[in-house]
């Protein structure tokens, strides 16, 4: 890891823009912009999902930018979903780049009878980026990472 007084101006701004990408990925998520989502993407971008982080295959792999679609279309069926962003680790190698962070997941769901329910999911991204030549940072590979989830009653 690099100590802040070592940082470059160049690394600290890279640093800054990957970890806004973080924050814009889950930004998306909750308004539901999944075109917005998608574009944090390169278009050979690959998926994974692990809902089980001590699985050794994904629940669901994608390839392509386009191949997005249909997964952060499936936040639509959660009423509200609310995204908290917690510590980051990034390292950096010119163009590329390799990290990790954290998030806790709020889906709460109402059901037709008005019963509402929260599932919390803990989260880690494993996630390889690289630079794009107008200076934008994408994911080129994101691995999503359930640790645990709960599922409980919500009062309005």
């Amino acid at each position: 890891m690099t100590s802040p007084a070592t940082i470059s101006p160049e690394e600290a701004a890279d640093r800054l823009a990957l970890r806004e990408l973080f924050d814009a990925y889950a930004h998306c998520a909750d308004r539901r912009d999944a075109k917005g989502q998608m574009a944090l993407f390169t278009e050979d971008t690959h998926f994974l999902v692990y809902m089980d982080a001590k699985a050794a295959e994904p629940t669901q792999e994608l390839r392509g930018r386009e191949s997005l679609a249909p997964v952060f279309d499936a936040l639509n069926a959660y009423a509200a979903t609310t995204h908290f962003n917690g510590q980051s680790t990034i390292s950096l190698t010119g163009d590329t780049a390799t990290g990790e962070s954290y998030c806790i997941a709020h889906h709460l769901t109402v059901n037709d009878d008005g019963t509402r329910t929260l599932m919390i999911a803990s989260i880690r991204y494993l996630d390889h980026f690289t630079k794009q030549p107008d200076g934008r940072w994408l994911f080129a590979e994101r691995r999503l990472m359930v640790d645990w989830t709960e599922t409980r009653p919500s009062v309005a």
